[in-house]
Parts: structure tokens; sequence; C-alpha cells
């Protein structure tokens, strides 16, 4: 497995804006939360909770996630009310133009004394890359699995999420090979790949300038399973063929 090229987190907005792409320690998100070595293992319970997606279109058994929503201006977090998860088919060929209802974000992980930081933190680097103004955040909390003897966490191939900022956190990874996670240009040849195995490791993604997938996982022994949250940030509004929260 490749390690992931971590970034000095001193760094991290200059580099975020000079390549599109930053990776974090374990250690630097820690320091950047004020959070100890070991805050992240209270998550864990909540995605051995997460519901079976039913929107699958490759008739696979390997994702369960969860979903919430939120706008986060001037260091404030709103909760939004339960939306449906939407993206054009231009950003998902698989499963855009649907309506995907998944189920809310358990309030006690909401309630953890990490969550809404670690929200704050996406949405200052968010206006550190574009500028600071209101931001429609997404929090996915996603489990692939190999029930099925693979599990699938892009099963969308290579692709971009029609939002400005990516953030793909891994809160757990367990008896699982493979899931090696890949970031290309958009506009040219260059790309890296790497796998991030540490939990607390976090890739932040300039949406508009490079695409990312993570290959197919394995179970290493009788199953296994890869944890993570993936939060994305847009300006102007959430993407929806008819939001009201659209500026």
């Amino acid at each position: 497995m490749l390690p992931p090229p971590f970034t000095d987190p001193a760094r991290l907005d200059d580099v975020l804006r000079a390549q599109g792409h930053a990776v974090l320690s374990p250690q630097a998100l820690q320091t950047l939360l004020h959070a100890g070595p070991d805050a992240l293992q209270a998550w864990r319970p909540f995605w051995d909770r997460l519901p079976p997606d039913a929107y699958l279109r490759d008739g696979g058994r390997y994702r369960r996630r969860r979903h919430a929503n939120y706008v986060v201006s001037d260091g404030q977090v709103r909760p939004v009310p339960h939306r449906a998860h939407w993206q054009p088919v231009e950003y998902n060929a698989l499963h855009g133009g649907i309506e995907r209802w998944f189920e809310p974000v358990e309030p006690a992980l909401e309630a953890d004394a990490l969550w809404m930081p670690l929200l704050r933190l996406l949405a200052a680097r968010a206006d550190a890359l574009r500028g600071v103004q209101p931001w429609y955040v997404e929090a996915h909390a996603f489990r692939i699995d190999t029930t099925d003897g693979i599990g699938r966490p892009t099963p969308e191939g290579a692709h971009r999420d029609g939002v400005d900022l990516v953030a793909v956190l891994l809160v757990d990874r367990q008896g699982v090979k493979g899931g090696e996670t890949r970031v290309f240009d958009a506009n040219g040849p260059q790309g890296l790949r790497f796998t991030m195995s540490e939990p607390g490791s976090l890739l932040l993604l300039d949406d508009t300038r490079v695409i990312h997938e993570t290959t197919p996982i394995q179970p290493a022994g009788e199953i296994g399973w890869r944890d993570t949250l993936v939060v994305t940030l847009r300006k102007g509004g959430f993407q929806g063929p008819a939001d009201p929260l659209h500026r």
C-alpha cells in the first residue's frame, strides 16, 4: 500500500490552493480539532448502526449510509430540515437525476464534541479556497463492506461531485485489502494514488479541479469494512431539481 502524501497542517490552505488536493494525517487533524488521539473511536458504534443503501443500481448490498445537511456561515453551523440527496447525471451517471432519501445521521453523533468543530474546520478551508460565504454542507456516513465478496466505495467510477470542496475522513478500516484512493487532474494527465489506512486521515479535494475515486475492497479474512465520513461543501445552495434554500 502506498502511504498518503501527508500535508503540513500549517501549509494546508496553500497546498490545497496550489494542487487541488491535500491529505492530513490523524495527528495533524487532532491538532487542528484540539482532540485527543482516541476521540474518533467514539464514532465507530454509529457506523455499526448504518442502514442499507436502498438505491444501489448495480444490485449490490455492500453499502450502508446516513445523511445530514447544514448551512455553515460565519463559524456557525445551522442544521436544515432533512432533505433528499440529489446529483445531476453529469456528475453521477449511475445514481444521478433521482432524489435519494437516506436516514438522517443519529442525533447523538451530531451532538458529539468533534462533529460541529469538524464542520467549522472544513468551512474555514472552503472560505480560504473560494472566499468567505455561506456553505451548503452535506455529510454522508458510509460503510462499504465485503458482504458480496467485494465492496465498491465509488460504484460510479472516477467522478466529481458538483460541489466546491470534498472531504473524506477515514473512520475505520477492518479486514480488507484494496480501497486505494486515486486523484486525477480534471484537465490533464497528472494524478496520484495512495491508500488511507490510518483512521483519522482526512483527504481534501477541490472538486472543480480534480476527479477522484476509490478502488474496490476485498476481504482479507471472512468479512471486512471501510468506514468513512464524506462531507461536501457547495456555494450558492444545495444541489437539487428545485431547492427552496438556493440563493
